[in-house]
């Protein structure tokens, strides 16, 4: 019996380091955040060069879901997702009034730009984006739109109603309810104008002869924010992780590397948490 009662801590030893490697393997998988974003971010090629230094600097893995900012911001009244980065203000403001997220952060900007053909038939070449969209719009010009509730075609509505264009876009106008990516492809194969932000402008390889015809005007700003998302509406949000992100964005580490993302020794977004 001696014999036994020595044996049995030992015997125990297999299904004990079973369960000790079990509960690492859980404590690593929940090291790990869900971020809905807006595609840009993402097809700007942000991601891939911000997130790994995230990961060095935290531990955290980061799971991007990347769609248009409306979209996103839905993922978050759900509780599909711990941190929302997307870039249409107002829907922002909205949804921490409405106590699905709890404080927006401004993270960074860039532009929106006008693109369209190199020849550009509808002469909107300029710095007035409202100018350009009333000679689209005079000129029945092919214009491609998200249509996806995305930050960029919140953006784009606002500017054709600036213009007191809402119902009067001409009948070149047509919405594809598609990505940043796919829509630049459309108006590349149709020779087509669109509103793009920048950052995806910058990485997109399919231009054929596209190019950008108006930037410079202040209306065409594109601010990006970061938010938590509210635990008291939804307890599984993963506090502790989701904000160490947010305030590795919005301080010096993270504001460095967004400052350092260049695409052809280009600045793609410029940091402004604070501002």
């Amino acid at each position: 019996m001696k014999f036994f009662k020595s044996f049995a801590p030992l015997a125990l030893l297999p299904s004990a380091l079973a369960a000790t490697l079990l509960l690492a393997s859980a404590a690593a998988q929940s090291q790990s955040i869900v971020v809905a974003s807006t595609t840009s971010t993402e097809q700007s090629g942000l991601f891939a060069y911000l997130l790994p230094e995230f990961k060095k600097a935290s531990g955290i893995d980061v799971k991007v879901v990347a769609l248009g900012t409306g979209q996103a911001i839905d993922m978050g009244r759900r509780g599909d997702a711990d941190v929302l980065f997307v870039h249409d203000q107002v829907a922002e403001e909205k949804i921490v009034a409405e106590g699905f997220a709890v404080k927006r952060f401004p993270v960074m900007y860039n532009d929106f730009v006008l693109i369209g053909p190199a020849a550009d038939p509808a002469k909107t070449k300029g710095n007035d984006i409202v100018e350009a969209l009333k000679k689209l719009s005079a000129g029945n010009a092919a214009f491609i739109s998200r249509g996806d509730k995305s930050g960029t075609h919140a953006a784009e509505l606002r500017f054709w109603a600036i213009a007191q264009l809402a119902d009067k876009k001409g009948t070149g106008y047509k919405e594809c309810g598609c990505g940043m990516g796919p829509a630049l492809n459309i108006a590349s194969s149709s020779g087509a104008y669109l509103l793009a932000d920048r950052g995806t402008w910058l990485n997109f390889k399919n231009r054929g002869d596209l190019a950008v015809l108006v930037e410079g005007d202040k209306r065409l700003f594109n601010q990006y924010g970061v938010m938590l998302v509210n635990p008291a509406k939804h307890p599984h949000v993963k506090v502790a992780e989701g904000q160490k992100f947010i305030d590795w964005l919005v301080t010096a580490p993270g504001q460095a590397v967004i400052a350092g993302y260049k695409i052809g020794g280009e600045s793609v977004f410029f940091p402004n948490a604070g501002k």
